[in-house]
């Protein structure tokens, strides 16, 4: 990085993503996940997984088990069902953010509710050390679109901060074991935002990850849709996202993060903030 104000972005495009269509799941993987294995690209920070899955109409994950890791949807269309050992029974509709803290490990299935496909993005953190093995918890937050609307809205937050509320139903981000701050935002066009990260501990900055949602339909080749320009506030290079791409952001300690919806229609887009 040039300077404290800079932002080093290195770009990971939608076909770059692992992608499979198994008929009733299309998927991308962000990161090295079930077969899919890539040294490059195995976390950043604490984010451990970033998949966007379509799961068709009545089909889905049947029951299955984690542990020691914190676990969250991000719902974009459809309705998802969830059910968990725990005992949580949901039905989550576009908006809504489902928070799992496995802690010493659950079992729980997600499915495709009613007659349409869910298209949702399943991400996995990294917990805080010492504190992968706590007892489970389950936690969900709901987000309007006019919510998202022209700002970074947290919809994530670290469970020691406070910024979080630790009931299982409340208002403001859901709280994660992680070091870890979530953003959604649906940006109208023309409209530019300046985010200002979280202070940093680490004398040389923060690192972050941006994905625009690919909300136009699967899509395995090149991106298209959207025009979003991600860049430093103040110097350095910037770059277009389109749907499904994304980027690693090396940010320096003073910087900060300006985007720009260059197209003709919203964009909706995810920001991972992290240590």
């Amino acid at each position: 990085m040039s300077s404290s104000r800079s932002i080093e972005i290195i770009p990971r495009r939608n076909t770059e993503r692992a992608q499979a269509d198994h008929g009733w799941l299309k998927t991308f993987h962000t990161f090295s996940f079930a077969n899919y294995h890539d040294p490059k690209h195995e976390s950043f920070g604490s984010l451990r997984v970033l998949n966007e899955d379509r799961v068709a109409p009545r089909t889905g994950f049947g029951t299955h088990s984690h542990r020691e890791y914190e676990i969250f949807s991000y719902v974009i269309s459809g309705a998802l069902e969830h059910q968990d050992s725990m005992g949580n029974t949901e039905i989550l509709s576009r908006g809504a953010i489902q928070m799992t803290s496995t802690g010493t490990g659950i079992s729980h299935s997600e499915k495709a509710h009613g007659s349409e496909e869910v298209h949702f993005c399943q991400i996995w953190a990294s917990p805080r050390p010492g504190e992968g093995k706590g007892k489970p918890a389950y936690f969900t937050r709901h987000f309007t679109d006019q919510d998202k609307r022209n700002q970074f809205r947290l919809i994530v937050a670290p469970s020691n901060s406070s910024e979080v509320s630790n009931e299982r139903e409340a208002e403001g981000p859901a709280p994660i074991r992680s070091q870890l701050r979530a953003y959604a935002s649906l940006m109208d066009p023309g409209i530019s935002l300046v985010h200002a990260f979280h202070p940093s501990r680490n004398p040389e900055g923060r690192k972050a990850y941006i994905h625009v949602v690919q909300k136009s339909g699967y899509n395995p080749g090149n991106a298209r849709g959207v025009r979003l320009r991600v860049g430093a506030q103040i110097e350095g290079p910037i770059i277009e996202l389109r749907e499904g791409d994304g980027s690693y952001l090396f940010v320096g300690k003073d910087a900060e993060l300006k985007v720009e919806n260059a197209g003709e229609d919203a964009v909706e887009f995810l920001l991972f903030d992290m240590e």
